[in-house]
């Protein structure tokens, strides 16, 4: 089984890496194994809505959304971590996550995820529930831990003294790592996945 983690920071190795390491850290020792996928400095555009997605993944190859996406179809897990910018996620995570999700929704559905958020002080939990929605809308059952998944650290190096933010994302690690245990009992029974049905789409303006 592998956990693939998403850094939405510019920052290589700022606090959201370190909050991130910290899951993957924990994830291995329970059996699993993590990659950790960093957006870095590069520049990512928005989705435009064109609706020339492929089998592929998005029609721009110039970044990595299509690299994530081969990623994503092998994976078994997501944490998605990005920096609180203005109580909000980066803007680099949400251009990433809108055009993977709108071009390769497959790659994520049945499979469970979890949102970490890094911020100075505040704006954590605005985030946080920024992230989780493309859970919701994605069929992929959410883990928590035993507070909000949120570390706090301004410059990088200070997330690791946030005692009980590491806490929270190994307790995060475990959580994500039992339920994906689970879910691999689960497909050895052979329980079909859930017959969810998108033929009726209501359009309110016609």
């Amino acid at each position: 089984m592998k956990v693939l983690l998403l850094n939405g920071s510019a920052k290589a190795k700022g606090n959201t890496n370190a909050a991130l390491e910290e899951v993957a850290r924990q994830l291995e020792l329970e059996g699993i194994e993590t990659e950790i996928f960093q957006l870095g400095g590069e520049s990512i555009r928005d989705c435009l809505g064109c609706g020339r997605c492929s089998e592929a993944g998005c029609f721009f190859d110039d970044d990595g959304v299509n690299r994530f996406l081969a990623k994503a179809r092998e994976a078994e897990g997501f944490v998605f971590g990005t920096p609180v910018y203005y109580a909000h996620p980066s803007g680099r995570i949400l251009s990433f996550l809108d055009r993977a999700f709108y071009s390769g929704s497959g790659a994520f559905a049945f499979k469970p995820a979890a949102s970490v958020v890094v911020a100075r002080r505040g704006g954590c939990s605005a985030s946080f529930d920024t992230l989780n929605k493309y859970f919701g809308i994605s069929q992929m059952p959410v883990a928590g831990s035993t507070y909000w998944n949120m570390v706090h650290g301004r410059v990088p190096g200070e997330a690791v003294l946030d005692e009980e933010g590491m806490q929270t994302m190994r307790n995060l690690a475990k959580n994500l790592a039992w339920m994906m245990k689970c879910f691999a009992l689960g497909r050895e029974q052979e329980i079909p996945l859930p017959d969810t049905q998108r033929e009726y789409i209501t359009n309110f303006i016609r």
